[in-house]
Parts: C-alpha cells; sequence; structure tokens
C-alpha cells in the first residue's frame, strides 16, 4: 500500500536496512524490536517506546475509519511511524501487513462486544423464563420481575446450588436404589452377606426332621494324606462354574497348576505326584461324561489305584460332592442346550458292568443332534434323560435293575429311585444348590476346612430364565420331573438346617471365646488387686501374728466378715478335696509335696466368683 504524496516527498526515497539487520518476521511482538532497534541506530527517529498512540494490542475501537479514508494522524500509533523516517524504511509488504495487523485488532473489539451484548441478552432471557416459572409456583408471591438487584442474585445463587445439587446426586447415585436416600442405612447394622439370595422369605421354617449328624457335617480331609474328593456333576446345575472353583479359587499351600488355553489343571497333593481332587477339570471324565453315583463309586477307586496291587492300595475316604438346581430351570437350561446342539453322545451309562442297549436307552432323534428342537417335542418324548435327571444320577440303579423298565413296576421302581437319591443325598460330605452361591461356599469352607479366595457370585439371570413359559407349561415341567421336584425340596430344607445349625454354632463358639476371654482378664485384674493388698499387709503387720489372725494368708483384711467365713470355708473343702484326690498317688507315711498344696490365689479367685 502505498504512502501519502506529502509523506513521500518528506521521506524521499525508500531506504534499505543496513547489512547485518535482523531478518524480516511476520511476528507482531519482533515488529516493535526491529522498529526499536532501527530508530536507534538513525539520527532523528523517535523510538517506538514514546511514541504517540495505544498500547500494542489495544485498538482505538471498532467505529474507527480506515487509514486510508484520511491522512494519518500524529495520536495514532502508526502516524507516528509515518512522519518518522523508520517507517520509510520498512518495504510495502510489512507495511501492508502492519496496516492488517490493525485491522485484527478491531476484530477484536468486534468480538468482544458481541460476546458481551450476548451474554447480556442471555442474562435478561433466563431472568424472564425464571420470572414466569416462579410466578407459576409462587402465584401469590410478588413477581421475580419486580425484585431489585438483590433479590435476583439471590435467587439465581440458589438455581445454581439446586442444579449443581442435581448433578452431584446424579454422579454419586445414578441408579434408582441410592444407598444415600436409604435411612436404613444409618441405623441398621452391616447386612449379612448370607442374606435370602432367592429373594425368599429369610425366615425358614423347616419341614423334614434331621438329627443332629446329618446336620454337622464337618470332614477331616486331609490332603497330605490319601483323602479324595470326588465331584459328581449333573448337567446344568452350575458345576461347570463351581468345577473352576475348586481348581482356580481355593487357597492352598500347593494350588493347582492351571496353564492358558488347557481345561485341566494339575490338582496335586504338597510334596506328591497324586491329585486329590477328582473333577472335570482335574482328572477329565475319566469315568465317562457326567458319570453318575452308580458310575462314579465303581469306577473311580479302579482309575486312582487301578495299577497298584490291591494289597498295596491305601485305605481312602472317598468324599462326594454336587450341585443341585431348581428342576424347572434346570429342565429349561437343557432344553436350550439341546437345541444349541448338545447330545452328550460320549455318556457311558455304564450299570451293573455295562452299557444299557438300544431297547432299554431309545434316543429322541434321528439325525446327529437334536438341535432347533422346540419344547413340546423336547417335552414329550418319553425317553429323553432331562426327565428327573437328578434323581436317576444321585441314585444307585442297581436297585432297580439299571435300565430295564421291566425288573419291577414304575411306581414302585420311582420310590426306590428318590429313597436312594435322598440316602446319598444326606451321607455325602457336602452338597450345594445353584439358588445359593453364598451359603454353598460358606458350607463347603466349614465342612473341608479350606477357604475360597474371592466370593461366589450370584447370577439371577440365566438362559433358563430368559425363557417365558405359561402356567400350564410350567406345572407339565413339573409333571415330568415329579422326583426332582421332591428331592430338591428335600435338598432344601436339609441345606438351609444345615446352614443354620453351622451359624449357630460358629455365634455359640465365639460367644464362648468371649465369655472365656472377659474371664481370664477379670482373674487377671482380682490377682493382680489381691497381690497388692496382699503385699501392703505384709509389710505392715508380722508374717506370725497376721497367719494366727488370718487363717487364709491370702486373704484381705478389709472384707466383710460373711465373706470371709465363706471364704474360710471353701478354702478348706477345696484343701480337703485336692488331698483326697491326692492321697491314693502316695505312698502311706509320706507327706503331701509342697508343689501339690493349693494356691491361696487361684482359690481366692475362685471363691470369689463363687459367692458372686
Amino acid at each position: 500500500m502505498a504512502l501519502p504524496a506529502y509523506a513521500a516527498r518528506a521521506l524521499g526515497p525508500p531506504l534499505q536496512p543496513e547489512q547485518g539487520a535482523p531478518a524480516r518476521t511476520t511476528c507482531p511482538r519482533r515488529h516493535s524490536r526491529v522498529e526499536a532497534e532501527l530508530a536507534v541506530s538513525r539520527p532523528g527517529s523517535v523510538p517506538a517506546s514514546v511514541r504517540v498512540g495505544p498500547p500494542r494490542g489495544v485498538s482505538h475501537g471498532f467505529n474507527s475509519q480506515p487509514l486510508l479514508d484520511e491522512p494519518l494522524k500524529a495520536s495514532s500509533s502508526l502516524a507516528g511511524a509515518v512522519h518518522a523516517p523508520l517507517f520509510a524504511l520498512l518495504p510495502r509488504g510489512r507495511r501492508r501487513r502492519m496496516r492488517d495487523l490493525r485491522r485484527r485488532w478491531d476484530l477484536g473489539s468486534l468480538c468482544r462486544a458481541l460476546l458481551t451484548r450476548g451474554l447480556a441478552a442471555l442474562g435478561h432471557s433466563l431472568k424472564h423464563v425464571l420470572s414466569a416459572i416462579f410466578s407459576k409456583i409462587f402465584g401469590p408471591l410478588a413477581s421475580v420481575g419486580n425484585m431489585d438487584e438483590k433479590s435476583n442474585k439471590l435467587l439465581l445463587a440458589l438455581v445454581m446450588l439446586f442444579l449443581f445439587a442435581v448433578i452431584v446426586l446424579q454422579y454419586v447415585c445414578p441408579g434408582t436404589e441410592c444407598q444415600l436416600l436409604r435411612l436404613q442405612a444409618f441405623s441398621s447394622p452391616v447386612p449379612d452377606p448370607y442374606r435370602s439370595e432367592d429373594e425368599s422369605s429369610a425366615r425358614f421354617v423347616p419341614r423334614y426332621n434331621f438329627s443332629r449328624g446329618d446336620l454337622l457335617r464337618k470332614v477331616d480331609f486331609d490332603i497330605k494324606g490319601d483323602d479324595l474328593i470326588v465331584f459328581l456333576h449333573i448337567q446344568k446345575t452350575g458345576g461347570t462354574t463351581f468345577g473352576r472353583h475348586l481348581v482356580r479359587n481355593i487357597q492352598l499351600e500347593q494350588p493347582c497348576e492351571c496353564r492358558v488355553g488347557q481345561k485341566k489343571c494339575t490338582c496335586h497333593r504338597p510334596g506328591k505326584r497324586e491329585t486329590w481332587l477328582f473333577s472335570r477339570f482335574s482328572t477329565g471324565w475319566s469315568c465317562g461324561l457326567h458319570a453318575d453315583w452308580t458310575e462314579l463309586t465303581s469306577c473311580v477307586p479302579a482309575v486312582v489305584d487301578g495299577k497298584r496291587d490291591a494289597r498295596l492300595r491305601p485305605s481312602r475316604n472317598f468324599h462326594y460332592i454336587t450341585i443341585l438346581r431348581d428342576p424347572v430351570s434346570r429342565y429349561l437350561s437343557e432344553w436350550r442346550h439341546v437345541q444349541r446342539g448338545a447330545t452328550w453322545k460320549a455318556s457311558l451309562h455304564v450299570c451293573d458292568g455295562r452299557p444299557p442297549t438300544s431297547e432299554e436307552l431309545p434316543s429322541c432323534y434321528t439325525g446327529d443332534d437334536w438341535s432347533g428342537c422346540p419344547l413340546k417335542e423336547f417335552m414329550d418324548c418319553p425317553y429323553n434323560l432331562a426327565n428327573n435327571r437328578q434323581v436317576r444320577m444321585l441314585s444307585d440303579l442297581t436297585l432297580v435293575g439299571c435300565y430295564n423298565l421291566s425288573v419291577m413296576p414304575e411306581k414302585q421302581r420311582n420310590k426306590v429311585l428318590l429313597e436312594s437319591a435322598k440316602s446319598n443325598l444326606k451321607h455325602m460330605a457336602f452338597f450345594g444348590l445353584t439358588e445359593f452361591q453364598r451359603k454353598t461356599q460358606y458350607l463347603f469352607e466349614k465342612t473341608f476346612n479350606m477357604n475360597f479366595i474371592s466370593p461366589f457370585t450370584q447370577y439371577n439371570t440365566t438362559r433358563a430364565s430368559s425363557v417365558e413359559i405359561n402356567e400350564e407349561i410350567q406345572k407339565r415341567i413339573e409333571g415330568l420331573n415329579f422326583l426332582d421336584m421332591e428331592l430338591y425340596s428335600y435338598a432344601k430344607d436339609l441345606f438351609l438346617q444345615r446352614y443354620q445349625f453351622m451359624r449357630q454354632k460358629e455365634h455359640q463358639e465365639a460367644r464362648r471365646k468371649r465369655q472365656e476371654q472377659r474371664k481370664f482378664l477379670k482373674g487377671r485384674f482380682l490377682q493382680t488387686h489381691f497381690q497388692s493388698q496382699s503385699q501392703g499387709q505384709g509389710q505392715s503387720q508380722n508374717p506370725s501374728q497376721n497367719q494366727s489372725q488370718n487363717p487364709n494368708p491370702n486373704a484381705n483384711p478389709n472384707l466383710p466378715p460373711k465373706l470371709i467365713q465363706n471364704l474360710t470355708q471353701s478354702l478348706s473343702q477345696n484343701s480337703s478335696q485336692k488331698e483326697n484326690r491326692a492321697s491314693p498317688k502316695q505312698n502311706p507315711g509320706q507327706e503331701q509335696p509342697e508343689g501339690n498344696t493349693s494356691n491361696g490365689t487361684h482359690d481366692y479367685i475362685g471363691s470369689v466368683e463363687k459367692w458372686r
């Protein structure tokens, strides 16, 4: 951009910068440094620090006219540079950039003005909106628009505080049930982690009468010896999850070694290359896929000690454990699993030394699997092994002729199977229920004296729970599994009674320990107090006189006479009883050793306890 004519004539031809001058730059901050250096080096120039005009970065305003509309004035920061020889030294491009910089400063002023007015308009609109809202809520009260400035500020502060509280509440308590809003949390104690897990009533009313031996299940399991835990895995009862807990979640001296990508883990005894667990994830399906009670009892001893001579086999204790589940949920879960292609064809079903024939155990499908079968077809098959599966797998099938249905009538067969399953379940070392995960963990830990690392998780949402059935279908499923329904009712009653018994025993043991601790502390206190009193009395009186006045050297003269009499009698009785007990052990004519005499301090403490 060219200079005015009078400025060009006054300045003459533009001068070139001296050699060695700083290089050109477009940074606004470096413009001032270059101008100052060149102004100082040129005589007659005005330094940039004393030029008239606004500071750097501040413009005259948005309404200032362009630089070329009128001659430059001396009051402008660029006007002084125009009349100075320094401005003539700058090239034309540099002067143009300086004028563009001035225009940018005016654009910044415009943005600031727009922002200020926008905020003012937003505040005014917010004020009218709040006025309308509060006029609807607080009708009789004065309008917000007529309030003074202080009232407006107070109202705005209250609104902002309310919004902040809502945001904090949503952050701290995002769900519908907030622990902070439950007033019971401040008064009630810590909830029991073993509370009712199936959302039923916490008060349990037993239906069956069990003996103390049936309820007290405490196995002396010696993991370093020859004892073996055998896990009977029934399909679709949560046995896979429990089996993983056994090999991955137990605190052991020598934990199971589980490698990545392998289902089986190595569970050896400490110092031995022998397993202590017979399950799917430790030994695999050594007795067949999902072997039942009949198969395991005849197969496990042969598998464990098959290579040893019968005379060299150790006397092992086989502790059988299993997991049961609600029959309807288990049945629906198995149906969904069969829909996905499960067949369990590898199951041997060995009974009495042989597998069943095709006539004894027909198949419900003709193809490779039964995938995609509807629920009605699944229920209509009379040979479906899903019916009463839990009773069949827990009973001794040799009692009913295995899978030969012609051995006895159906009614008698069902009764024998049910009684056998109940008996085997009751005499098992442990059994758990899928619907009570935490109680299952508790009973296992108390039974085997083995603790899990992390607690069990109760999953209330499963594939079976996602199946919607009507009441008619549910009743039909219950009818198809009537033996399992009765067994599960029996098992649930026994399970909860065992849990209550173990909890009561634990509370009684804790109460007894607290009483013993308090008794011990009280005895120590009385002993210390008596010793201090007796030492003070012994220093003030002659020992012989004290012995003649008080038959008990440990007695306190400050005690009431009645208490002293009672203590003297009890001491004499205790001494005579101890002499009588110790006299048969001594030879006639010998005196009782001094060490066998009763200690007055302990007798005194016992007498005080008896008197109280």
